[in-house]
């Protein structure tokens, strides 16, 4: 009887430090929504108010982050718009194709640091998340070195892909002067990352708002007072990049709060290089794979007859999707982090309540973009067109363009979990196949033999964009939770069950 008393009391003791530990960004939820009113006892059977509300505080820094540094690319663009139509098709084209070569793959290649960092910073081995932080840099400092020698031979490169010659001379000018910026982008979003783990991002609204909002004094400074003229606006936009990554770079040397997690520069940092790129090239693969479907529905749009009406639909819906993912954005950070801390600090059933609470805030972020969009289309369209029949055929459009934009929410959240979780190898096999294998060939068969055209490049993405959210979900929901390859979560005891393998 006295051994069954204590061992019933040790395991109180212990599922009371289970339930009393806090988690690294958020404190746990558990019964923080039970003292309200009917309504509140009501909201918290639906969502977890105190867990959303923390998470919605964590994605609008993310977001306002990452709509500063685009900002940046942008403003360069319409200031060499402002020299003419040639240099402003020219810096388009040039954005486009730094975008798909570069920008993406940097952003994709420090995904790795969301797995390695977040899941570090949970497990309470601070030390690694600066080793990490320093192999990333390194990886993206090699690759920014391989696409700056693809970059500088742009012009033959568009040429080959029929683009017009002259747009590609010019587009080829522009990236040569980008080329700096790309290392700095690299740096950029590394450290973005290692501060994101952290649950440290209000500083991050700052440290990019002061470039961008330097950035247009530099560039109307590089194109209008110095003699460079349309080649100071790329030049003004690698220069505010540096800046940024200066400032970002600064922050975490001087800061005390990093001391813990940055402890100066270590060689040992050259020993997790390997490491990192099992999970930086899947990362990146899954970026990229997703960036390179929309930009190939708009050359197949150029292929058609009505081409120049087919392209701009088509170009304006796949901003507008752009634009609406920038949002989703931030819950995909939020999950990302929540999921990675919580697997580090051995949390899973956290984990999962995390997720879906993210899942459910970005239903209701789709809804409230559809529901916007459907009412405010016609304005939306007279941004980029006064043209009536173009006006039309959105409208038309917007429909199909609504439910894209639902199913890409859900699908930033699941890949921002795999992303946390280390399986962004599976997220990429989940990419490949659904896009290139099933919603371009629909896209085709619709857009071409049907002669659906515009509406019909869309369903296809559609196709592709419900396979890829029914994969992610598929393999979010019956993926072991508790097997990673991570070092430093090996050296943890396995301490879950096999029956949270999978969410019921």
């Amino acid at each position: 009887m006295q051994e069954y008393l204590e061992k019933t009391t040790k395991d109180k003791v212990k599922m009371s430090q289970n339930a009393t530990a806090t988690t690294p960004l958020l404190e746990a939820a558990g019964d923080r929504n039970r003292g309200g009113g009917g309504c509140s006892r009501w909201w918290s059977k639906v969502l977890d108010v105190e867990e959303a509300k923390n998470q919605v505080l964590f994605s609008l820094p993310m977001i306002l982050t990452s709509v500063s540094y685009y900002t940046i690319l942008l403003v360069s663009v319409m200031f060499s718009g402002h020299h003419g139509h040639l240099e402003l098709a020219g810096a388009n084209l040039a954005n486009s194709w730094a975008f798909i070569t570069g920008f993406s793959l940097m952003t994709g290649l420090s995904g790795a640091l969301e797995t390695l960092c977040g899941q570090g910073f949970g497990a309470k081995e601070y030390r690694m998340l600066g080793i990490y932080l320093q192999a990333s840099c390194i990886i993206t400092f090699l690759f920014s070195i391989v696409v700056s020698i693809c970059w500088f031979y742009t012009e033959p490169i568009l040429v080959l892909l029929q683009q017009d010659p002259d747009v590609s001379k010019t587009a080829a000018l522009y990236m040569r002067y980008l080329i700096p910026g790309l290392f700095a982008y690299g740096f950029i979003q590394n450290i973005l990352r290692f501060l994101q783990t952290q649950s440290i991002v209000i500083p991050l609204v700052f440290l990019s708002a002061f470039p961008t909002a330097l950035h247009f004094g530099i560039a109307y400074a590089l194109v209008h007072w110095t003699s460079l003229g349309f080649k100071g606006a790329p030049l003004a936009a690698s220069v505010s990049l540096w800046i940024s990554m200066l400032l970002l770079a600064m922050y975490v040397i001087c800061s005390k709060k990093f001391e813990p997690t940055w402890q100066g520069f270590y060689s040992e940092s050259f020993s997790y290089i390997f490491t990192n790129l099992k999970l930086a090239l899947p990362s990146a693969a899954m970026v990229c794979l997703e960036e390179c479907a929309f930009e190939i529905l708009v050359l197949l749009a150029g292929l058609m007859p009505n081409s120049e009406l087919t392209t701009s639909l088509i170009a304006m819906c796949v901003n507008t999707q752009a634009i609406a993912f920038m949002i989703t954005y931030g819950l995909s950070a939020a999950a990302s982090t929540r999921v990675s801390n919580e697997f580090g600090a051995g949390n899973i059933d956290r984990a999962k309540s995390a997720m879906a609470v993210t899942l459910k805030l970005s239903v209701l972020l789709a809804l409230i973009v559809v529901l916007t969009l459907a009412f405010g289309h016609n304005i939306w369209a007279g941004f980029f067109s006064d043209s009536r029949e173009i006006m039309k055929e959105f409208a038309s459009l917007t429909p199909f363009l609504a439910i894209s934009i639902a199913f890409d929410s859900v699908q930033g959240v699941l890949s921002g979990v795999a992303r946390g979780g280390g399986w962004q190898h599976l997220a990429v096999y989940a990419n490949l196949a659904t896009f290139y294998f099933i919603g371009m060939p629909i896209a085709l068969l619709l857009g071409f033999k049907l002669n659906l055209y515009a509406r019909g490049l869309w369903i296809g993405l559609i196709c592709g964009l419900f396979a890829q959210t029914s994969t992610l979900l598929l393999i979010t929901f019956c993926r072991n939770w508790t097997k990673t390859d991570i070092p430093t979560l090996n050296r943890k005891k396995e301490t879950q069950v096999d029956t949270q393998n999978c969410i019921l």
